[in-house]
């Protein structure tokens, strides 16, 4: 019974495999020669197990056609030797000529010489030498005259490269130089190329250059259809004067937009200045541009180096490309800036090329040395980042040490005071309306404090020498007292509105990091703006 059973199970099986489909075709492996206008043999010569075939020879091998002038076909060992106008032709899409060339049935390798060109869709390779793995589609070319890829507009040269037929993927090795009619090159000495999409991956130290933009990286994409580049490893961008540095830059061409990622580093060398963030964003087409995180803007024109540090930058451009062209930056929020002359801050901070302007927003703050301005607005204008002019608007209030260790300030307050500068050092300072000064005269002889002297006015003018001495005062009408030390009453040590900010202010370059805000109940009032007259209905 288990026999019968078996027996009937082989059957049922032999019937399946019988109406199934067949599996494991065996492919024929053998080269065919097609044609020959003449062959022959010598047995006794040089070649005596080949056959010599002369005119319009022809050879098939596994959906490969070559033809030459002629060959040396060695039937024994599948293979053959190639001479003159040598095609080999691959299905619909592939071909590969030269003068002469050498194959193996059996390896399915060919090695073709002498005047190479490949030809595969719309890319053509030239070499002296290409080595042709036709089983797993991978040519490698070589020659002492080096390669040529020509990929629609893109030209690659170098001494030697590999083209994958099925991935349409190549690589190239030194003396790499890409070149495309819209002015592109790149040079390295390890370039890989994916010819379906025309995007190029340069490894090693490398250059590109695209009009008025370059490149130095070690690791990067460019895309030569779409104009774009992915720069990574610390690669550096640069037109003119300008370069960007970052862990990773995003560049296109034809936008002209640049997006830094990871400690950025923007160089202006031509104006000296730099600013380092996380972040950043510009357009050169536009002018527009946005930095944020970690952001120091440092300007070294200057002998002293000043060091500035905020949330946000953003860059606005006016009439660009033209002689008239103005630039806008918006400094937002915490500005504190630090410089061994001078330090600041403020909650913002807006700075205009069309007249060199800096204005500070939101309780703003200076100090110089042992002096320090504040106000609800501070407008500073400069020629070549030397100060020539200053104004405080709104609850004006200057304050100075009078020595290194003296509790005692000279004061002023007003509503508004201006700053006049030669040489970027104060000469004149005006102080206007509501005029309130507190002012220790000093002994010449031997800079002893003669009193204290207090004022109300209108109107107040200091003339200052180079040095900051005090050479005269115009004041118009006003009363005042001049009290000696010991009979001076406490509160007139002291303007209503004086306070001394040496807590907030910026210690040195490291220190515009740390936001320190005014003491509560220290700010400014606020003052309200008047509301317009309801009209009448």
């Amino acid at each position: 019974m288990t026999v019968l059973c078996l027996f009937a199970f082989a059957f049922v099986f032999h019937g399946m495999a019988k109406r199934g489909r067949a599996v494991n075709k065996k492919v024929d492996e053998r080269v065919y020669l097609q044609h020959a206008d003449e062959l022959s043999y010598d047995i006794f010569g040089a070649h005596p197990d080949a056959q010599f075939l002369h005119g319009n020879v022809s050879f098939l091998h596994k959906g490969m056609h070559l033809t030459c002038d002629s060959a040396y076909f060695y039937e024994s060992t599948n293979s053959f030797q190639a001479f003159g106008n040598v095609r080999l032709r691959q299905g619909d899409t592939l071909t590969l000529s030269g003068s002469r060339a050498f194959y193996d049935g059996n390896d399915e390798l060919g090695h073709v010489y002498d005047n190479v060109i490949l030809t595969h869709r719309k890319s053509r390779l030239y070499c002296d030498t290409l080595d042709y793995d036709k089983m797993y589609g991978i040519a490698d070319a070589y020659g002492s005259a080096g390669i040529k890829l020509v990929e629609g507009k893109d030209v690659l040269t170098a001494d030697w490269g590999r083209y994958f037929t099925d991935s349409r993927h190549s690589e190239f090795y030194y003396n790499v130089v890409l070149t495309n009619e819209d002015g592109l090159r790149i040079e390295t000495d390890t370039l890989y190329y994916e010819n379906n999409t025309s995007l190029a991956h340069v490894i090693g130290p490398s250059r590109i250059k695209s009009g008025k933009s370059n490149v130095q990286t070690e690791n990067s994409y460019y895309n030569t259809r779409t104009e774009t580049s992915r720069l990574y490893g610390r690669s550096t961008l640069w037109n003119d004067s300008r370069s960007i540095t970052a862990d990773t830059l995003l560049h296109n061409d034809r936008t002209g937009v640049n997006e830094a990622f990871g400690d950025v580093v923007y160089n202006d060398t031509l104006n000296r200045n730099m600013l380092l963030s996380r972040y950043a964003i510009y357009n050169d087409k536009t002018g527009m541009g946005y930095a944020t995180d970690s952001l120091v803007a440092i300007d070294y024109s200057q002998p002293d180096t000043l060091w500035m540090h905020c949330d946000t930058i953003r860059v606005r451009t006016l009439y660009i490309n033209t002689d008239s062209v103005q630039r806008e930056a918006h400094c937002y929020h915490h500005v504190r800036a630090y410089r061994r002359d001078l330090q600041a801050v403020c909650d913002s901070l807006v700075l205009l090329s069309r007249d060199s302007c800096a204005t500070m927003y939101k309780d703003p703050i200076i100090w110089n040395n042992g002096s320090q301005l504040l106000g609800e607005r501070i407008n500073i204008y400069s020629n070549d980042s030397t100060i020539r002019y200053a104004e405080v608007l709104g609850q004006a209030l200057s304050a100075e040490q009078v020595s290194a260790d003296s509790t005692r300030f000279n004061q002023v307050s007003s509503r508004d005071m201006y700053a006049f500068f030669e040489g970027g050092k104060l000469r004149q300072n005006w102080a206007i309306s509501n005029v309130c000064l507190v002012y220790y005269p000093i002994e010449e002889s031997d800079t002893t404090i003669i009193g204290l002297n207090y004022t109300e006015t209108d109107t107040l003018k200091m003339y200052l020498s180079p040095s900051r001495r005090l050479e005269k005062i115009w004041m118009s009408a006003s009363k005042g007292t001049l009290y000696p030390l010991t009979q001076t009453p406490p509160e007139k040590h002291r303007l209503p509105s004086f306070a001394w900010f040496d807590y907030v202010r910026p210690l040195n370059k490291d220190d515009i990091f740390l936001w320190r805000p005014k003491a509560q109940g220290k700010e400014l009032k606020e003052v309200k703006r008047r509301q317009a007259p309801k009209r009448m209905k």
